[in-house]
C-alpha cells in the first residue's frame, strides 16, 4: 500500500531539508534578482511611490513652516522639516509597503507561484527575496525624500538621518511581509484595495505624520496610542534632533523590531501553507 503524505506535511519537510543557511540565502538572492529585474523593467512603481511624499513635503511643508513659526502646533519653529521628513518617511512605508501584495495576486493569476510549486527552492526564500527587494526600493525612496528635505531646509545629524533609514527598513520589512501575506490568502485585488485603505488611511492619521496628536482630543491620543506607527515616528523625531538615548527612542526600536518579528512569523506560515 503507497503512503499519502499530505502537501501540507511534503512542504514542511522539504523546507526542513533546504532549511541550510547557504542554501536559504542563495534561493532568497535568486527570488531577490527577479524581483529586482522585474521592477527596473518597469519602474513606474518606484516612481509613483515616491512623487506622493515629495509632493507633499513641495505642497504642506511651507504651509506647515509659516504655522510653525506661530508656535500654534508645538512644532520646532526652528527647523519644521525635522518634524515633519520623518512623519514622511514613514508614509513612503505605509503606501510603499502596503500595497505590494498586488504583485503577488499578479503572480498567482500568471501562474508564477504554481511553478515555484514544483521546485525544490525554500518557500520562505520566496517571501524573504519578495521583501529584500522591497526594502531596497524603499529606502532608496527614502534617501532620495531626505535629499528633498535637505533642499527644502531640513538640517538633521548624519548619525540620526541613518538610524531614521534604518527605521524606514524594519517598517518596510514589517508591512510588506504583512501585505503578502493578505494578497496571497485574498487572491483579488477588489478585495485587497478596500481593506488596505480602511487599514492604512486611519494608520496614518493617527500615527501623527502631519499634526502631533496632542492636539487632538483625549479619546484621539488614547486611540494613537495603540497604532505602532505613532512610536516609531517620535523616535525618528528625536533621532532627527540629535537625541538617542532616550526613552522614546528605545519604544521606538522595541515596536519596529517586535512588529517585523510578528510580521514575518506570520507571512512565513503562510507562505509554506500555501506553497505547500
Amino acid at each position: 500500500m503507497t503512503a499519502t503524505i499530505a502537501p501540507a506535511a511534503t512542504a514542511a519537510a522539504a523546507e526542513r531539508d533546504r532549511s541550510g543557511p547557504l542554501t536559504f540565502l542563495g534561493d532568497t538572492m535568486l527570488v531577490f534578482g527577479r524581483q529586482m529585474r522585474l521592477s527596473l523593467r518597469n519602474p513606474a512603481w518606484v516612481i509613483i511611490g515616491l512623487v506622493q511624499p515629495i509632493l507633499y513635503l513641495a505642497f504642506f511643508g511651507p504651509l506647515l513652516s509659516t504655522i510653525a513659526k506661530s508656535g500654534a502646533l508645538g512644532v520646532p519653529g526652528s527647523d519644521p522639516y525635522r518634524f515633519f521628513v520623518p512623519g514622511l518617511l514613514i508614509q513612503l512605508g505605509l503606501f510603499g509597503a502596503a500595497f505590494v501584495g498586488f504583485t503577488i495576486i499578479a503572480d498567482w493569476r500568471a501562474g508564477v507561484i504554481e511553478r515555484f510549486r514544483v521546485t525544490p527552492i525554500s518557500r520562505t526564500a520566496l517571501l524573504a527575496g519578495r521583501v529584500l527587494r522591497d526594502v531596497l526600493t524603499l529606502t532608496v525612496q527614502a534617501i532620495v525624500l531626505v535629499l528633498a528635505g535637505l533642499l527644502f531646509g531640513l538640517r538633521a545629524p548624519l548619525a540620526g538621518v541613518l538610524i531614521g533609514l534604518c527605521f524606514v527598513a524594519v517598517v518596510a520589512v514589517s508591512l510588506s511581509a504583512l501585505s503578502y501575506t493578505v494578497g496571497l490568502l485574498l487572491k483579488s485585488e477588489d478585495a485587497l484595495a478596500p481593506l488596505i485603505n480602511m487599514i492604512v488611511v486611519p494608520l496614518m492619521l493617527l500615527s501623527g505624520i502631519m499634526l502631533p496628536m496632542t492636539l487632538g482630543p483625549t479619546w484621539l491620543q488614547d486611540a494613537a496610542k495603540v497604532t505602532p506607527f505613532g512610536y516609531i515616528i517620535n523616535a525618528m523625531r528625536q533621532v532627527f534632533a540629535g537625541h538617542y538615548l532616550t526613552t522614546v527612542v528605545a519604544q521606538g526600536v522595541g515596536v519596529s523590531v517586535g512588529l517585523a518579528v510578528v510580521c514575518v512569523w506570520l507571512a512565513a506560515r503562510a507562505f509554506v501553507k500555501e506553497n505547500a
